[in-house]
Formats: structure tokens, C-alpha cells, sequence
């Protein structure tokens, strides 16, 4: 405890007893500064000890200046604070022994309590115990106290004042309600997709076209009933009657040639092979929507291309050859006039040979079955007007031709191209269809030998033959691969991503 600023230090005792009361006095006012007070103490101030004193003259020991006892206050009577530092300093005796010689004489102790009134300083007595009066004018120091309410300190963040958490709810303003956090709205149950429909060929699942290719043969059944029931009931009729014995499917060509040579046996097998992989290609251009890879012709290195593009154009360049040697071949050795009509009556007996076809009654005679009048107009319809729309198309989209002509591209827009493209593919697959139909329908073996061999028999070698073609096509349609052509690809350009 440091000592109190009031009291002065007292020159050397003259007698003994004088000595002796002075002792008597400052233990006196040591024992009531013991005495619990209203002076709140930190539990860190240090000890004072009582044991070394300076001896006077032959006299009584004198307590050092450190240990004199500062003159009680007057609020001694009051109330003890709420402290725990204070209880702590006053009810610990061991720390008063402690000797002084280890700290420093004049070690200053922290302040008072804000509570509590500054002792005012004794005066300073002489040699002769007499108090030495002030100068004149001297004014007493007098410690202001704090304005602010002491608060109680304890092991927590101090408890505020009602004045201040008063304030400080003033300058926060009035309680702000708390804004809920928005709920978001919960998501609309999805249906998991099953494993079958995961997967989607060209914008439909395998599931939804099985339910599509169910309703379209339910549909087609039905009405190829209903088409065959209405033509057997009109040609039972004297007016169905009269119409077959006037028009019987056919008009007279004495001089069209007979049978099947050799080129067109082999025309007709090349024609197959390619027109099975150009719409395989072509489905597959239409759903691809990343290419595995890209072509980039050598004689324009801004053009770049899918690879599945650039296949499904190299075929049509030897399906566009194919189809010119046949054509030459056809008109030089006259078999055009089997395929090209040459009498308006090639209209009613189309008509004709159709109501046969669907009665389900027709003839079989080597004539009627390979050339009427029907087959002539489809052979016609296929050679001489949807190929030549396949090709001009297909030139159009692809890159032979011209883009800066804009002429050209006036007279024949890209759209019109390709409205009329697709179309066209769906009408060879719908007479590819029917070709292998009627063949099957109308005697196979006969067919095919006359297809593959040229010869008019009923042996199974053309059958055998068609087999094998089979297996060729659909190797072909197997090798349409990325892995497969890049290789041939890249002879003709830079094949990349």
C-alpha cells in the first residue's frame, strides 16, 4: 500500500517517551486502516511489511515513511461495495508481512474508488512535533471525483449502468424488428427419368418411339385392311370388272427388250449399297449434334465440315457416278423404253395394276409382275425426277456450290433446298421398301435370279446371292465410324476436332 500523500515525515524524536507514543499512535491508525472502509482495494496491491525500522538517536525504532498509515476518512461508516478486489486485498494477512526491502520504497498503489473522498493532506510537523503552518495563499489540494458511478468488476464483461444502457439504447434508435429470411419455394417434384429413357435418339426416348412404331403398325394394319376389303369388294363389281378387262395393268411394247444384262445386275446391287449408307448418313446428320470430329479440305482451309458431312457427300459423288454410267448404259442399249413411258394408256393401267396389287389378286406372268405400268411410272419417278431433285439439292447445301453468286443464291435459297432434300430421302426409303415387298411377293427365287444372275430360274442362287449383299450392306453401314473414315478422310484434307 503506498503511502498516504498527507502525512509528512517527522524529524528524529527528542525523548523516548515521545517516541514511544508516536508508535503507539501509528499502530493505532494502522489498525483502523485495516478495519474494512468503503475504499475499494485492488487484490494486486502489493504487501507492506514491518520489518526493518530506522532507529533514531539511542530511541524507539521509527516505521519508515512507506509504512505510515493514512489518516482515516470519514466515510469510514459506510456500506462496503459490491467488490471482489476489495475482499480479496483485505482478507489475505500474509501478504502484510512481506518485506519491504524486496519492492520499492515509494511504489505507488492504483487510485481509489471513484466513490470515495480524497483524505486532504496532514500538515508537516517540525523537530518539536509542532505542525508547520502553509504559506499564506496555499490552497489545499482537493481530488475531484470521478462523475461516473463506480461498477462492479468480476470474472464477465462489466454489468452497464440503467444511465448508460439508457444511452446507448437512445443512440441506437428503436428496436428494428428482424426481417425474416426469405423461404424459398420448394422445388416441384421432378419424375426421375428411368434407365430405358435416359437415353434419347433423335429427340425421342427408345420407349416413346416403341409406342410411336406401335401405333404407326396398328394404324397401317388397319388400313391396308380396310384398303383391301373395299378394292376386292369394287373389283367384284361389273363396273371393277369392265375397268380390268379394258385396262389389265399393262400396254403392248413389242419393242422393249427383254430379261436383265449384266450391267444393270451390277447397277442395281452398287445402287443398294450406297443408298443404304447415304440415309444412314443423312439420319445421322440430322440428329448428330457433336461431331467426333471435323474435315477441312486441303483447297480451303476456312471450310471446316463434320466428318459425318463429309461422308455422307463423298457417297454422293459415287452414287451420282453410279447413277450417270447406268443411265448412259440405259439409253445405249435401248432399255429406256422400259422405264420411260411412251403412251398415255401407261396411266389407267397404272391405276389398274394398283387395284390388283391391293385385292391381292395379281398376275405373275413374267410381263406383267417386273414391268406394268406402275412399276414403269415408279422407275421413272425414281431415275428421271427424285434423283436429279437429291442431286441439285444436295449440291446446293454442300460446298460445290457457289456462295458469292448471288444470283444463284437469289433463284435457289438454302431453305428451299433443304424442305425438298428430306422429303426426297423419305420417298427412296418408301420405294426401297416396296421394291423388296413386291419381290418377295411375286415369286422370290424367280426374282432374285433374274436380280443377281440374270437367268429366268426358281433355283436358290440368286437367293444366296441377296444374302450375301446383305451382310456387305450392312458391313458398310457397320463402318461408317469416325475410327474408320478419318483415316480415308485425311487423304483429301485435315481431319481434327
Amino acid at each position: 500500500m503506498a503511502p498516504d500523500p498527507g502525512h509528512r515525515r517527522r524529524g528524529l524524536p527528542r525523548t523516548e517517551e515521545e517516541a514511544a507514543a508516536r508508535a503507539a499512535e501509528a499502530e493505532q491508525a494502522q489498525a483502523e486502516q485495516e478495519a474494512p472502509t468503503t475504499t475499494e482495494t485492488p487484490a494486486s496491491a502489493p504487501p507492506v511489511a514491518s520489518g526493518r525500522y530506522r532507529r533514531g538517536l539511542g530511541g524507539t525504532p521509527i516505521p519508515r515513511a512507506a509504512e505510515a498509515v493514512p489518516a482515516p476518512t470519514d466515510h469510514a461508516s459506510q456500506a462496503p461495495q459490491e467488490s471482489l478486489g476489495s475482499t480479496e486485498a483485505s482478507g489475505d494477512p500474509a501478504r502484510s508481512a512481506a518485506p519491504v526491502a524486496d519492492q520499492p520504497v515509494a511504489e505507488e498503489q492504483e487510485p481509489v474508488s471513484a466513490g470515495d473522498r480524497p483524505v486532504k493532506p496532514g500538515r508537516r510537523i517540525g523537530l518539536g512535533g509542532t505542525p508547520v503552518p502553509r504559506a499564506a495563499g496555499e490552497a489545499e489540494p482537493k481530488a475531484e471525483p470521478e462523475k461516473s458511478e463506480p461498477r462492479r468488476r468480476g470474472l464477465g464483461t462489466p454489468t452497464p449502468t440503467p444511465a448508460e444502457a439508457k444511452a446507448e439504447t437512445e443512440q441506437q434508435g428503436p428496436p428494428v424488428e428482424p426481417v425474416p429470411a426469405p423461404t424459398p419455394a420448394p422445388a416441384p417434384a421432378t419424375k426421375q427419368p428411368a434407365a430405358q429413357e435416359a437415353t434419347n435418339y433423335f429427340g425421342r426416348s427408345a420407349k416413346r418411339w416403341g409406342l410411336v412404331a406401335a401405333v404407326g403398325v396398328v394404324g397401317v394394319v388397319a388400313l391396308a385392311a380396310a384398303i383391301v376389303l373395299g378394292t376386292q369388294w369394287f373389283l367384284g363389281t361389273s363396273a371393277g370388272s369392265d375397268f380390268l378387262d379394258r385396262y389389265p395393268g399393262q400396254y403392248s411394247q413389242p419393242d422393249a427388250p427383254d430379261g436383265y444384262p449384266w450391267w444393270l445386275n451390277w447397277a442395281h446391287f452398287f445402287n443398294a449399297f450406297l443408298m443404304a449408307l447415304i440415309i444412314k448418313t443423312g439420319i445421322q446428320i440430322r440428329g448428330e449434334a457433336r461431331p467426333q470430329a471435323y474435315w477441312t479440305p486441303k483447297w480451303n482451309k476456312k471450310r471446316k465440315i463434320s466428318l459425318t458431312i463429309w461422308l455422307h457427300q463423298a457417297l454422293d459423288l459415287l452414287w451420282v457416278l453410279n447413277g450417270v454410267i447406268f443411265v448412259v448404259l440405259l439409253f445405249a442399249t435401248g432399255y429406256w423404253t422400259r422405264v420411260v413411258p411412251t403412251s398415255w394408256e401407261v396411266f389407267p393401267n397404272a391405276l389398274s395394276a394398283g387395284l390388283q396389287y391391293a385385292s391381292l389378286d395379281w398376275p405373275t406372268n413374267h410381263d406383267w409382275a417386273h414391268y406394268n405400268s406402275m412399276q414403269e411410272l415408279a422407275y421413272f419417278t425414281t431415275i428421271f425426277i427424285a434423283a436429279p431433285l437429291a442431286i441439285a439439292t444436295g449440291v446446293r447445301m454442300s460446298g460445290l456450290w457457289p456462295a458469292d453468286n448471288q444470283t444463284l443464291n437469289r433463284i435457289f435459297p438454302t431453305g428451299l433446298a433443304r424442305a425438298v432434300h428430306f422429303p426426297v430421302m423419305i420417298y427412296f426409303v418408301v420405294f426401297i421398301l416396296v421394291h423388296i415387298f413386291l419381290v418377295f411377293a411375286t415369286g422370290a427365287l424367280r426374282n432374285l435370279n433374274l436380280i443377281y444372275t440374270g437367268q429366268d430360274a426358281t433355283n436358290w442362287t440368286g437367293f444366296w446371292l441377296f444374302a450375301a449383299s446383305l451382310l456387305v450392306i450392312i458391313g458398310g453401314i457397320l463402318a461408317t465410324r469416325a475410327l474408320i473414315v478419318a483415316p480415308i478422310a485425311s487423304l483429301f484434307g485435315r481431319v481434327g476436332r
